[in-house]
């Protein structure tokens, strides 16, 4: 399970050069899924990989290979060890320090970029250890600036990112311009944080900026070259929504498609980096040029029918290009159906080139041998392309106290790039949230809007937690959403789900009673909501003639108070007025109640809907205040004299 929580950081390598630091770190690594080199001295450790020679040889032999690093060595070493591999915080692996004691995870290398202290924070929530995160904009609650785009899949830009950095760090007024693109990062920014957002005012007298931003971030389409003698540090993200719709002649070379492209977006001062991906009609599908770009620049290629194509209304149609492949439009057709909406940025540009890859000035000349011919124009999309697959993670968090909840399930809230839940669970969950996470609290009524909210966001490709209280199974929403996915027509692939389960509200509220399932039972929600009434009545006939522990969920609300009665009364037809019953109240919370009473006596307690209720069998006892359903173990009696 926690091996999809490591995706990212795969390939995974762990380094130990002693028993003990291999022995902390084998169960993580086959956990995580990371393979576990250690000496020759160590040979026969199973699960482990033997290296020869010196670790800083070997160090050099596998650094590019993985895209992270776990050591369990001294840092002072480790610095020592990777300081020669070290190129760009840009390329470098992500690398972690675990102490042989197993108290603490160190990110040491490439914290934000590489993901260090993203990897740091997951393997301590693994190991129930404590993360030593040194970047300033951790301690700030601020996302890093140079990943803010990253799960949204933006390219980064040009600029000074260190000075930029440096200036959020300060706490400095840094402007924030931001054209196109999620604008979901900033509804989870703390509240006191540096950025003000918008172009900037000037006075009306001096022509001066009446902010004074110490630094600038670009969030857009457009390449800015920036003033080398400024003093204002800026930097440029961009998203990527820029489709760029292409028609040419069959078997023009990549490198021209390429240089038409680049002439377009050169002239109209367009990022490349802003690209989303490359349309056309689908008869260029195995365009030998376009599919090379396309992979060369891990651009999605997205062809479209002529029939398709012959919908959209263009600025340029061809009578020509109709009448060749059945539509009056490819270039500017194709944008547009890529970018799904009718916003053309640049009209077509056709480009001619010589046997000689030399620009022939006039497109429609007929000149022999020419080496080909390329028609491009670009439209802009409303929702940047992300180039992710996005995940669901189903989550149980338990009765609410962290130390309830697995590890797995922590980190799973703890790596998502989304976390959404009714708003008293995102509470419980909070001391587990990183910055920048992107947070959405739905009111308990909002269940299907919640499902179908996460789903979307993973549709985009977005890593989203969506978290309930007990086990996301029961009762929980785990149901929910995979109906909602499997209505939307879901492959059961993308996007990709896994279900973390909890401790839910029957087996938190037994556990503070003593051991009353330990027989058969069932669980009855008596909540009509979405159960007819008389479905759950005849269940709970079923349940007290069958001699089921039977605990009810959702037994009582301010304007549902009839239905624990009419279970109670049922149950007594069927059992001993003197069955023991237990009631219990927010179990594992600050405000947690626990009574035990009778089956007569029930209802002149306090019942509400955070209450469970579990009913015994007819072998069901109460010993000094514990509740006990014998299971039918012998058990020899010491009679004393």
């Amino acid at each position: 399970m926690s091996k999809l929580l490591f995706e990212e950081y795969q390939p995974l390598a762990a380094i130990a050069t002693t028993p003990t630091a291999a022995k902390r770190l084998l169960p993580l690594t086959q956990s995580v899924g990371a393979t576990l080199w250690v000496p020759e001295s160590l040979t026969g450790i199973e699960g482990t990989q033997v290296y020869n020679g010196s670790l800083k040889d070997h160090l050099t032999n596998i650094w590019q290979e993985n895209r992270g690093f776990m050591f369990c060595l001294a840092t002072g070493a480790v610095v020592r060890l990777i300081a020669p591999l070290l190129e760009n915080k840009s390329r470098d692996p992500a690398v972690v320090v675990i102490d042989e004691a197993g108290k603490f995870v160190i990110s040491l290398c490439s914290g934000h970029q590489g993901g260090a202290d993203k990897l740091a924070n997951a393997i301590a929530l693994q190991l129930n250890v404590t993360p030593v995160i040194t970047g300033a904009s951790a301690g700030l609650g601020l996302p890093a600036v140079d990943i803010l785009g990253v799960p949204f899949g933006w390219h980064k830009g040009d600029g000074d990112w260190t000075k930029v950095a440096a200036a959020i760090s300060r706490g400095e007024p840094v402007q924030v311009i931001q054209e196109v693109g999620s604008i979901l990062w900033q509804s989870h920014l703390p509240e006191e944080h540096p950025f003000h957002f918008g172009f900037p005012e000037y006075s009306a007298t001096t022509k001066e900026e009446s902010i004074s931003s110490k630094a600038r971030i670009w969030i857009s389409f457009t390449q800015r070259q920036f003033a080398p003698e400024s003093d204002l540090p800026k930097v440029q993200w961009h998203p990527r929504v820029l489709w760029v719709g292409i028609g040419c002649e069959r078997g023009t070379p990549k490198q021209l498609i390429e240089k038409s492209i680049e002439q377009v977006f050169l002239a109209n001062h367009l990022a490349l980096g802003a690209i989303a991906g490359i349309a056309t009609i689908d008869i260029k599908a195995d365009e030998v040029g376009l599919v090379e770009i396309c992979q060369e620049n891990k651009w999605p290629l997205r062809t479209f029918l002529p029939e398709v194509l012959r919908s959209v209304t263009v600025p340029n149609p061809s009578a020509v290009v109709e009448a060749e492949v059945g539509t009056p439009s490819v270039a500017e057709a194709a944008a547009l159906c890529a970018a799904e909406n009718d916003r053309l940025l640049i009209p077509k540009h056709i480009f001619c080139f010589d046997s000689e890859g030399k620009p022939i000035q006039n497109p429609q000349s007929k000149i022999p041998n020419r080496m080909g011919a390329v028609t491009i124009a670009i439209a802009l999309a409303e929702k940047e392309y992300t180039d992710r697959s996005g995940k669901l993670f189903l989550i149980g968090t338990g009765p609410g106290q962290l130390n309830q909840m697995t590890p797995a399930a922590q980190t799973a809230v703890n790596q998502a790039d989304v976390a959404i839940g009714y708003s008293l669970y995102i509470d419980l969950i909070s001391p587990l949230l990183r910055p920048g996470q992107i947070v959405e609290a739905l009111p308990i009524t909002q269940e299907v809007q919640r499902a179908k909210r996460a789903i979307e966001l993973a549709n985009w490709g977005l890593t989203v937690a969506v978290v309930s209280s007990g086990d996301c199974g029961i009762y929980g929403m785990a149901g929910l959403v995979m109906e909602e996915l499997q209505a939307q027509g879901w492959d059961g692939k993308i996007p990709g789900v896994q279900v973390f389960p909890g401790i839910t509200a029957l087996q938190s509220a037994a556990s503070r009673v003593g051991a009353p399932l330990m027989h058969d039972f069932c669980a009855i929600s008596l909540s009509d909501l979405l159960t007819p009434w008389e479905v759950i009545e005849r269940r709970l006939r079923a349940a007290a003639m069958a001699d089921f522990v039977t605990a009810l969920y959702n037994p009582k609300s301010k304007t549902r108070t009839e239905q624990i009665a009419i279970a109670q009364a049922i149950f007594l037809q069927y059992r001993d007025p003197n069955t023991p019953v237990a009631l219990v109240r927010d179990a594992y919370r600050q405000d947690e109640q626990i009574t035990l009473t009778k089956l007569d006596k029930m209802l002149e307690e306090c019942i509400d809907m955070l209450t469970t209720v579990i009913i015994g069998n007819s072998n069901t006892r109460t010993h000094a205040e514990w509740m006990i359903t014998p299971r039918g173990y012998k058990i020899s009696k010491v009679i004393s004299q």
